[in-house]
């Protein structure tokens, strides 16, 4: 467990259910604490990190260096709501969010666009978790067409 990572988010790191090749996008990354300990977990697998903050993704950068080098860990400055994937970059497995006032409840109009840009960025059968759960809950995804 890397150095960096309060308890509550090991739990919540612990409680995804990654395997070594996922697919994670990690919306409201912070300084990236959380992202680097999913990198840690991945062999082929990759972790996008974004957040909302030029400075968070600023710290990001620099905490992850060692990560990112590695290609196991990419961020990206962006809101949920406006997140969309970026051409020949592949879906994702796993999305999780910690503190997103957009998929809180906290900003119900934010939330309904980013659950429709996060519904076209997972594969199908992709899976969204937030806090708010014992550590976490799973908000259902629709089904894609």
């Amino acid at each position: 467990m890397p150095r960096d990572l309060s308890p509550r988010l090991g739990e919540i790191v612990d409680a995804l259910p990654l395997t070594p090749q996922a697919r994670v996008l990690e919306i409201g990354c912070g300084p990236g604490a959380a992202a680097r300990a999913v990198a840690a977990r991945l062999t082929s697998g990759h972790i996008l990190a974004i957040d909302r903050s030029a400075k968070a993704i600023a710290q990001a950068k620099t905490a992850s260096a060692q990560e990112i080098a590695s290609g196991h860990m990419s961020v990206r400055q962006i809101t949920a709501e406006d997140f969309a994937l970026e051409p020949g970059e592949a879906p994702f497995d796993i999305v999780f969010a910690v503190r997103v006032g957009a998929l809180d409840g906290r900003h119900p109009e934010a939330g309904r666009r980013a659950l429709e840009r996060i519904a076209a960025a997972l594969v199908p059968g992709g899976r969204l978790f937030v806090d708010g759960g014992q550590p976490l809950r799973e908000i259902p995804m629709p089904p894609q067409r």
